[in-house]
């Protein structure tokens, strides 16, 4: 290989992005998708890592719980506590950047296998057009099983204003209580 192919070969590996394994346990209601984590969640290996996205003070909104002020192991226990699991639509891609538009070349999650394998799901939740349009491809006539909520992305790309997301977001509420959800 010469220096040329070499170089291109590097170009790719780096644009090549993983998501995270999935936040979920047996008593999981609700299930929120994304598409697949920006460059600085994959920097910091957290869901949701850039400040400026507004993930945890939406969650924060639907749980009444202040998720925002905790550390990222007590995010995650919290949500689980609220029923609420993570993961994503797309297991890898290659992608410039953070940008959705610029996903390609991906390869799916198998959304079917975990949605099949939570027996308390009631609603899976898409973060966003792009986690929305191919995961419900990815899951297709299984998704009737379900409720589905496309919420607005939590992304700073996304430029609603906040109060916008929020009234959307807030829907999930409904199926969030800790008590439903505590672990055995």
């Amino acid at each position: 290989m010469n220096d040329f192919q070499l170089a291109n070969v590097e170009a790719d590996e780096a644009t090549l992005k993983h998501c995270f394994a999935p936040v979920v346990d047996a008593h999981t209601r609700i299930l929120v998708l994304g598409s697949l984590p920006g460059e600085r969640s994959l920097a910091q290996q957290q869901y949701y890592g850039n400040r400026q996205n507004r993930f945890w003070a939406l969650m924060s909104e639907v749980t009444g719980v202040d998720l925002v002020a905790f550390d990222y192991e007590a995010r995650l226990a919290a949500l689980l506590t609220h029923g609420i699991g993570l993961w994503d639509v797309v297991a890898q891609a290659r992608r410039e950047g953070s940008l959705d538009s610029q996903i390609r070349g991906h390869v799916g999650n198998d959304l079917a296998g975990l949605v099949q394998s939570l027996p308390q799901l009631a609603t899976i939740a898409f973060n966003g057009g792009t986690a929305a349009r191919l995961g419900m491809k990815a899951l297709g006539e299984l998704a009737r099983r379900y409720r589905i909520v496309n919420l607005p992305s939590s992304s700073p790309a996304y430029t609603a204003p906040y109060a916008d997301k929020l009234l959307v977001w807030r829907t999930l509420g409904d199926e969030v209580s800790p008590q439903a959800s505590s672990p055995a």
